[in-house]
């Protein structure tokens, strides 16, 4: 996809050997296609081509300063890319496959294309543990940069039907897996210069990577590092009123726990239930004929701090 205003013919196919062989032939051509991870749906393109990467900025309408992830299938074909100390070795053998990206030094000659990077001199990348991503990845025999599948600051897509609503006419393919599994965007940990830090909570979380490596860990910078840092993300077009113990008028309100709401995250307060349907229910409440949207309280602790984290960041204003 070469300029914003075009539209084209958007096909959705089942995930199998047919759409993932239709996908192969898209990425080589240059072109970007939607396939289901373990996270949220992603908009894949090879990572070493910059023109099939400007097609990514251009369907999602994203700003070239914010980096993007490179899936790969194995630690190996990770490392040709990055260069991993101790602590990011620990980490990619506990954590991946899964939802886990690290930020690391990006190894000179490792072929990415400078707009994946956003210029900075590291490279966010990840193993995905999901069948379809694996199968592109396995036939295209390509590092491949994968956003989530949205218009960017828009809500991310767990089903194909959500890509469809920001992406229909902006690109050719999206392979439809069904509900993802997490339902929120991995965890993002940078490993440079003997530090690590957590740049986007996730899955993962902070304090289970800080067992595993036996030491504190640190937070994010003021400028932007990784994907999903902007103030203003994962944003529905509504209005979002968090910490919402009752439903004002003109509101559709996400209940959790004891808060029932219109719909509810958890009814038994689980985090983990919560983070697979945040996404869902968001774009369920953004469909919905309310004015406004409101989010029972979240304990900001565990994955709670990942999902606080999209919700804060959906509630800000652009």
């Amino acid at each position: 996809m070469t300029a914003s205003n075009a539209r084209i013919a958007t096909v959705t196919l089942p995930y199998g050997i047919a759409a993932i062989d239709a996908a192969a032939a898209v990425i080589a051509d240059g072109g970007c296609v939607a396939v289901p991870t373990e996270t949220v749906y992603g908009l894949a393109a090879d990572a070493t081509d910059s023109h099939a990467v400007a097609g990514i900025y251009a369907a999602k309408g994203r700003p070239g300063f914010n980096p993007l992830i490179v899936h790969v299938a194995t630690m190996a074909a990770a490392q040709a890319l990055a260069v991993f100390d101790d602590h990011a070795l620990r980490l990619a053998k506990a954590f991946w496959p899964g939802p886990l990206t690290l930020v690391l030094p990006m190894r000179d000659g490792a072929g990415i294309a400078a707009l994946v990077t956003a210029g900075l001199p590291t490279v966010a990348i990840r193993v995905p543990a999901h069948d379809a991503m694996q199968a592109l990845l396995a036939v295209t025999g390509r590092p491949l940069a994968a956003p989530s599948a949205n218009a960017s600051g828009s809500i991310s897509p767990t089903r194909a039907d959500h890509v469809l609503r920001s992406l229909n006419g902006r690109i050719p393919l999206v392979i439809d897996g069904g509900a993802t599994m997490r339902g929120i965007e991995s965890t993002i940990i940078a490993c440079v210069g003997g530090q690590v830090r957590e740049l986007r909570p996730g899955p993962v979380t902070r304090g289970a990577v800080a067992d595993l490596l036996a030491m504190p860990i640190g937070g994010a910078g003021a400028g932007i590092e990784a994907p999903g840092q902007l103030a203003s993300h994962y944003a529905p077009s509504k209005p979002v009123r968090l910490n919402a113990t009752d439903r004002r008028a003109g509101e559709w309100l996400i209940g959790f726990g004891p808060v029932a709401g219109d719909d509810t995250l958890s009814a038994s307060g689980d985090p983990v239930e919560a983070a697979a349907r945040l996404f869902d229910l968001l774009h369920i409440a953004d469909a919905s004929t309310a004015r406004e949207i409101a989010v029972a309280p979240i304990r900001d602790d565990g994955l709670g701090a990942a999902i606080n984290d999209r919700l804060r960041r959906a509630a800000t204003p652009v």
